[in-house]
């Protein structure tokens, strides 16, 4: 399996980033995100899981709508993603803000951008 494949399993899947960076570890290919961000992301999701559960449900449900869409970027999905998640808390940009411009991705062609 290669790391991009396991890295989406955890994205969509909704496991812990956390233990993806261990996983990666004892691979020999580089991610997309380092370290620190992806435990970054993995906090953002943990803080807006208890502080809006209905946002985070979201999130994903938008993710498995891009990924059912498929319109053929599939290894930019889970990507594109942690970037979204990644913004959350900084500089304005409340969960709710992040979670309407995701959501309105589904409305545009190529998903990837």
């Amino acid at each position: 399996m290669t790391l991009i494949n396991i890295f989406t399993d955890y994205v969509v899947n909704q496991k812990s980033l956390k233990d993806y960076v261990e996983v990666r570890k004892t691979l020999h290919e580089r991610g997309e995100f380092n370290d620190s961000l992806l435990i970054k992301a993995q906090d953002n999701l943990d803080r807006l899981k208890q502080e809006d559960e209905e946002i985070y449900n979201g999130m994903y449900k938008v993710l498995r709508e891009i990924i059912k869409k498929d319109e053929g970027y599939f290894v930019e999905y889970p990507i594109n993603f942690i970037k979204e998640v990644l913004v959350m808390y900084e500089h304005g940009m409340t969960p709710k803000k992040v979670y309407e411009e995701y959501k309105r991705s589904l409305k545009h062609r190529s998903n990837n951008a």
